[in-house]
């Protein structure tokens, strides 16, 4: 095989393009078998092989600075970068990220996992190379849905202003996890469905040049002429307009026709744009057919595209599909009841809720910010806004929910998903802070489930307040709830699940189960603990908080979160304020919030988050005549 002779970028350029598609080929092939075992980003790598072998047989990496958007689409770059042998462990414990990682490879230039930042950095690292006097390369590959986001936006317009020497290679595929929204996708379908734009405009350029200047009139009647001439025939315009030399489209899966592109871009001065068009899941009939389904895979079998399922799951589904069903069941009750995601729409449960409310149901795109002020907007007018977004892409939005949301006293509610250790994605995912950028917002009420049924009745409870709402919730499974079980919440009240005078257990949504094992656990060593679920993370129940914090004054709180500004801290400061004398507290939760990659239930043991760790802890804590008892 010609893959297991590649060692690094410089053996590509020995090749002849037909060794580099016949690599390609390889390269697919060794990337869906890995992955069919492991899972991970599959169809936005397959799709962008060919173009990962033009880029580094034409650029020098890593001299040259070849910088990822999000990072969906490394598999290839990291297999031709001297990690062939390494991709077998990928998104593994202990084993290569799933994301290009600056610690891990001096090709992965910079770390990426969130979307839209591609074009910043790299300008970043263009304008560093001027300061320097350096000739270097800088390109960045950046897809059409991270297009749509506004940081990229920004960075094109300064990058067309400054005319520095910035590669920008826009990787087309039609899609983002769903089919794109807005304006900007539209405009790119256009361009990618009618060639004939490209060939006409170097002939329109030479026609408009042998027009003679016969006087200030006719020169100003030709510039009109030339400008609504471009704006008809000429493609890639808008990025012309920013000052960006535009390229293409090419197909994105011919070898020689990138390279002939790119070795044009590299010769060019100033900004220049490749739009490159690929197919998302190329080569992999099931991911060519069902793109969005393998843009996330867990482990598949290759002969039939098809997850492996447990039998014992029948009674299961995800807390994102649980959200979703009781939010449509709740919004075809409730007129007012409005959806909103950021392109992602299966990820957050939403499916059912386009499909059935299609008129309620808004999916901005990668655009964080403008759904979350967008969501105050519907709430002013009356509705009922649920906007629900992953834990660590909702940070995005900090100064909308501050400002837009909470300082009016808006009654938006934010449904944030993959709250805590999402797993194989590793840091750029994890959900690690949402309790601390939110439970210090005004007015804002701040719930934890511990369950599927208390997310259904959370979400009720959310949608009869009059005040901004959050629900945090982890990428894990949850039982399916009966409509009839699911109820309001009394706001700010907790539950005390166990009583015991020794030692409290104050756990915070997913801790609460490892949090009744505990309980057990120490009843076999006759120590008798509360366990208390405070439901609410901001209003904290403090009449059953302090009651038991005071009767038991030995106190641990448990959360998957980051320990610094979380559960824990709250109660630290609700102590002080309550001036309870003699607590002594003990806080369990992720101290370093970088935690790496790996199975979740892995990492939940690596971080001491399990049953068998809360009661050891608890039994640090007591005093030595409460432990032999």
């Amino acid at each position: 095989m010609i893959l297991d002779s590649i060692n690094s970028p410089g053996d590509l350029k020995k090749m002849s393009i037909k060794e580099l598609e016949q690599l390609a080929d390889e390269c697919r092939g060794y990337m869906i078998k890995v992955i069919s075992e492991r899972g991970g980003h599959l169809a936005s790598s397959l799709g962008v092989v060919e173009l990962t072998i033009a880029l580094h047989r034409v650029f020098d990496a890593p001299y040259d600075k070849i910088v990822w958007d999000v990072g969906h689409q490394c598999y290839a770059h990291k297999i031709l970068t001297g990690r062939r042998e390494q991709f077998r462990t990928i998104r593994s414990y202990g084993g290569i990220s799933g994301f290009p990682k600056r610690e891990e490879s001096p090709y992965d230039v910079f770390g990426v996992g969130h979307s839209s930042t591609s074009l910043s950095a790299a300008l970043g690292m263009a304008l560093a190379r001027d300061i320097r006097s350096e000739k270097n390369n800088v390109i960045a590959i950046i897809g059409d849905g991270a297009l749509t986001g506004g940081m990229a936006l920004e960075a094109l317009n300064h990058g067309g202003d400054i005319d520095t020497n910035f590669i920008v290679v826009l990787n087309d595929n039609e899609m983002s996890i769903h089919e794109n929204v807005g304006g900007l996708p539209s405009y790119l379908a256009r361009l990618r469905t009618d060639p004939k734009y490209y060939r006409l405009k170097e002939d329109l350029e030479q026609f408009l040049a042998r027009i003679p200047a016969i006087g200030k009139t006719m020169v100003r009647s030709a510039e009109r002429l030339k400008d609504s001439l471009k704006y008809l025939l000429v493609p890639g315009i808008l990025f012309e307009e920013l000052g960006f030399t535009y390229l293409g489209p090419v197909d994105g899966h011919c070898i020689s026709r990138l390279q002939e592109f790119f070795m044009q871009a590299k010769a060019r001065n100033g900004p220049v744009l490749v739009h490159v068009v690929t197919q998302k899941g190329k080569g992999y009939p099931y991911a060519e057919k069902e793109p969005h389904r393998f843009h996330g895979v867990s482990p598949f079998s290759m002969d039939t595209g098809r997850s492996f399922r447990h039998e014992d799951d029948s009674n299961k589904c995800t807390y994102s599909e649980l959200f979703g069903s009781v939010l449509v069941e709740m919004a075809h009750k409730d007129p007012s009841i409005t959806a909103i995601t950021a392109a992602m729409t299966a990820g957050t449960g939403l499916e059912e809720f386009a499909s059935k409310l299609p008129e309620r149901f808004f999916d901005v795109g990668i655009a964080e910010q403008h759904a979350v002020t967008m969501a105050a907007g519907l709430a002013v007018e009356g509705f009922k806004p649920v906007v629900a977004i992953y834990s660590t892409f909702l940070q995005r939005a900090y100064d909308q929910i501050l400002h837009d949301v909470c300082l009016q006293g808006l009654p938006v509610v934010f449904a944030v998903d993959r709250a805590g250790l999402v797993g194989e994605d590793g840091d750029t995912h994890n959900g690690l802070f949402d309790l601390s950028y939110l439970r210090n917002m005004p007015g804002i009420v701040l719930m934890a489930p511990s369950s599927g049924l208390e997310l259904a009745c959370m979400l009720k409870t959310a949608l009869q307040l009059d005040s901004p709402a959050a629900i945090r919730y982890p990428r894990d499974k949850a039982e399916k709830v009966p409509s009839s079980q699911i109820s309001c919440i009394p706001p700010g009240k907790g539950r005390l699940l166990r009583e015991g005078r020794d030692i409290a257990i104050l756990a915070a949504g997913t801790a609460v189960q490892p949090a009744l094992e505990a309980h057990q656990l120490l009843l076999q060593r006759g120590i008798k603990s509360t366990v208390i679920d405070p439901r609410f993370i901001e209003p904290l129940d403090r009449d059953l908080l302090c009651t038991w914090m005071d009767r038991c004054k030995n106190v641990i709180t448990v959360e998957e979160h980051l320990i610094c500004g979380g559960f824990g801290s709250a109660v630290l400061e609700m102590l002080n304020e309550e001036g309870l004398k003699g607590v002594r507290l003990q806080r369990m939760g992720l101290k370093d919030p970088f935690t790496g990659h790996g199975k979740r239930e892995e990492l939940l043991r690596r971080h001491c988050l399990t049953g068998e760790s809360i009661a050891e802890e608890a039994l640090n804590l007591l005093p030595v005549r409460e432990k032999v008892k």
